[in-house]
């Protein structure tokens, strides 16, 4: 039922003046529409705005399937979608493989990773003050550093992927509530939302109610707080990059430049070496076993930690960081002169690339059975003419091959023969004569080993 009370507050000018230097003309905008209050008042500003500053506004709506009425909001989502004249699509994710993250943070990795995948400029999301002020609390009772705890930022840029636009973040849901009621808006409610057997409900319904009786202000104060905590952060990060010129190249860690350190600049650069590789962020303790295992163990030592779907590893004297390897598995391919072969992972793709006098002869494969097969051990190869034949192992070790990638290389034969090894060479007498027909071979790993040819 509508209020007939009138707030003082204009949302549509402040989601306005937050948006319009953010967004410029033209810009596809794509709303995260869970169907809530907050994210319907969001549709309804954004609606009107998007004809005002000529923006082309869409939605995304979540399908995770765990309440019995994920179906009638979908329905709902569309309808009212329809009614605006906006573009709806559906997402329907599994959240089955992520339960033992627990049931929010699963749904809410699921809903990031459909977002991130959105061909558009901007996504928009329906955060409050409210929220803000929640997860600020929820991360400082987890134990969170000054990075986890700092606040929601209005626009995030991210590499590969829509930039984040958080244009309520200064709003209270109270305001949100009013407007909704002023605009006679309709919502669906998650039941979900009333059980505070989860961390983020019990605060909301048990402890915050408490907190604004003895201080009103609390919200406020508490995004004044994760401000601090994200100028904090921005200066960790400025002095991780210092400390990274010279330790980080590429995708390794030089393990002497983080031992001199001492543990805390250490777990500073450490930190910023996993965020600029991808990685997820282990907790302050697994980070520093990681630390411990990198700087103190024997320098022949394998070390492998994991965590989250990832693998931090040590070879001499750096660190290397990647997703969590398959073992390798044993297999043999037939080439009948295809120019992509996926193998079976983790052992990626070739391209086999024709070319003119380069590579390997084209010809003198055709004379026996062309085969790409994974590595078994005692394989020797030729590569110059004035020497004998060389083990594969030692080779590798040569060419330092990091040893969990040794086993990934496929490798190229004709009958018995070992033609070539990606990364390493190719056998002198399987060698393209100047004009003949040839062919380059490329290998990309499923890890992060960029391209590797000969």
């Amino acid at each position: 039922m509508a209020s007939s009370r009138k707030s003082s507050f204009d949302l549509t000018g402040h989601v306005g003046d937050v948006l319009s230097p953010l967004l410029p003309a033209d810009s596809s905008i794509l709303l995260g529409l869970s169907g809530g209050v907050d994210s319907i008042v969001l549709l309804h500003l954004l609606q009107h705005l998007s004809l005002r500053c000529s923006w082309r506004l869409s939605a995304l709506h979540v399908h995770h399937g765990i309440s019995p009425q994920a179906d009638v909001w979908a329905v709902f989502c569309a309808d009212l979608c329809a009614l605006y004249g906006i573009s709806l699509q559906v997402e329907h994710v599994d959240i089955a493989p992520l339960r033992s993250l627990g049931l929010e943070a699963a749904a809410r990795k699921l809903r990031h990773a459909a977002l991130a995948q959105q061909r558009v400029d901007f996504i928009a999301l329906a955060h409050h003050l409210d929220d803000q002020a929640e997860t600020l609390l929820l991360q400082l009772l987890r134990g969170a550093g000054v990075r986890g705890a700092s606040a929601m930022p209005t626009i995030k840029h991210r590499a590969n992927a829509p930039t984040l636009v958080r244009p309520l973040l200064n709003v209270p849901r109270s305001i949100l509530l009013e407007y909704a009621q002023q605009h006679s808006l309709q919502w669906v409610e998650d039941e979900s939302n009333a059980d505070d057997i989860y961390p983020r409900n019990f605060l909301r319904h048990r402890i915050l109610p408490l907190l604004e009786h003895r201080f009103p202000a609390y919200r406020k104060t508490l995004l004044r707080s994760a401000q601090h905590f994200a100028e904090a952060t921005e200066l960790l990060d400025e002095l991780a990059q210092q400390d990274a010129d010279g330790a980080i190249s590429d995708n390794h860690l030089d393990i002497k430049q983080l031992r001199m350190l001492g543990i805390v600049r250490g777990k500073n650069l450490l930190r910023y070496f996993l965020a600029v590789q991808g990685a997820a962020i282990p907790d302050s303790t697994r980070l520093q076993e990681i630390l411990r295992q990198l700087c103190n163990a024997r320098q022949d030592a394998q070390v492998c930690i994991n965590w989250q779907g990832w693998q931090m590893r040590r070879y001499r004297n750096h660190a290397y960081t990647m997703p969590t390897l398959l073992p390798p598995v044993d297999f043999t391919v037939m080439w009948n002169g295809e120019e992509e072969m996926l193998l079976p992972p983790p052992h990626g793709m070739l391209y086999l690339r024709n070319t003119i006098g380069q590579g390997i002869s084209v010809a003198k494969l055709q004379l026996g059975i062309a085969k790409v097969r994974s590595r078994r051990g005692g394989e020797t190869i030729r590569v110059d003419a004035a020497r004998p034949q060389r083990d594969l192992r030692n080779l590798l070790q040569e060419h330092e091959i990091l040893p969990w990638q040794r086993d990934l290389l496929p490798l190229l034969f004709c009958d018995t023969d070992l033609v070539c090894i990606p990364g390493i060479g190719i056998a002198n007498a399987y060698r393209a004569q100047p004009n003949e027909v040839g062919v380059i071979v490329i290998w990309r790993a499923d890890l992060n080993t960029g391209q590797i040819q000969f």
